[in-house]
């Protein structure tokens, strides 16, 4: 580390004390930056973290961004029939945009995170005033998180330092008991952080004030086999809460809000050759987007291992990017409204929304 400032954001949670620690270690000039979505379940003990880190830790108040980019984007999705992914969103927007702005204006040159995922190798590039970083991998791969961070531009991964890029998540268990902290929020959820004690259905209706609509289910050849108690219970691949006898389990195939209709199948329908990606970030400094097509890995949502397929991209007159991914071999449960993001090795090469 050199003389210039580091932010280190700061949730409460094992990683992002483990985060301060390290930059704590390699610098004097550092500071926290804590912020608030208004969906927390309880009052972070920042005093507490100031007090085991050594430093300074400010909070901002970010719930009407985060109300207005993130909720609001995650309820008008479902309410659309696809199924949103709000963390991937909130990185986008507010953790590597308003909370990275509001840094830099307390000083920071850089924001450091709890982020399990690397920034590798800057480049300078011929008439570019910046080095252009990318996207990696991190070295655990069991917590690597390259996926929900796939749509950062190389001009922000520019501002961002990962210090847990290259430790596992049980050397960070360890590092943090070695020097005797204790993260004042001991669990950790996997679910989304705004939805709480409540399932989909019940926090769109409480957002919302909407009624849910009953509607008809109907199998793969338009047979009408049941009745649903509202469309954004289900998600695409989704099993439970179907509730239609069959001598097979019925799965979700396409949901269809324009008729207020849930599509299911048996298991082996949901495998499919490829889909349409829209709104595509092309991330590869080293190369353009593939307008003729180009070999690589997709994952179609966090969980998933990426698979090999072919990228082919289209450039709309506003710049943005439409395009099509065909898998070598199919696959199962395609999620309108999941990201789509393209690796090359361990590295992150782009990513799209599936349509």
């Amino acid at each position: 580390m050199d003389s210039r400032v580091i932010a280190v954001a700061i949730s409460g949670g094992i990683d992002s004390l483990a985060a301060g620690l390290l930059i704590r270690q390699q610098t004097q000039k550092v500071f926290g930056i804590h912020f608030l979505t208004g969906y927390e379940p309880e009052k972070t003990d920042i005093p507490s973290i100031e007090k085991q880190l050594g430093f300074k830790i400010f909070t901002v108040d970010l719930t009407e961004e985060f109300q207005r980019s993130v909720v609001d984007y995650f309820i008008s999705t479902y309410l659309k029939g696809q199924t949103p992914n709000p963390c991937l969103i909130c990185n986008h927007t507010i953790k590597f945009g308003s909370l990275l702005s509001h840094a830099a204006k307390l000083g920071a040159d850089y924001l450091a995170t709890g982020h399990y995922a690397r920034v590798v190798n800057p480049i300078s590039f011929p008439k570019r005033n910046i080095p252009v970083p990318w996207l990696e991998k991190a070295a655990d791969h069991l917590k690597d998180q390259s996926y929900f961070l796939s749509r950062l531009s190389p001009r922000t991964l520019n501002r961002i330092i990962f210090p847990l890029a290259e430790y596992t998540k049980e050397q960070v268990r360890q590092m943090v008991e070695a020097k005797g902290l204790t993260p004042v929020h001991a669990r950790e959820s996997q679910d989304i952080c705004f939805i709480n004690q409540d399932n989909f259905s019940q926090f769109i209706l409480k957002q919302t004030g909407i009624s849910p609509r009953a509607g008809d289910i109907q199998d793969m050849d338009g047979k009408t086999v049941g009745r649903h108690q509202g469309l954004f219970s289900f998600t695409v691949g989704q099993r439970k809460g179907i509730n239609c006898p069959a001598p097979k389990a019925y799965y979700v195939k396409q949901i269809t809000p324009e008729t207020n209709t849930l599509h299911v199948c048996f298991k082996p329908d949901l495998y499919q050759q490829g889909m349409p990606v829209e709104q595509v970030i092309w991330n590869d400094p080293e190369s353009p987007p593939p307008l003729s097509g180009m070999n690589l890995m997709t994952r179609i949502r966090y969980g998933h291992k990426e698979a090999p397929s072919v990228l082919t991209v289209h450039e709309k007159t506003d710049g943005i990017f439409s395009g099509h991914v065909v898998f070598d071999t199919p696959q199962g449960a395609i999620t309108p409204g999941q990201a789509a993001v393209f690796y090359k090795g361990n590295r992150v090469l782009g990513s799209g929304i599936i349509k």
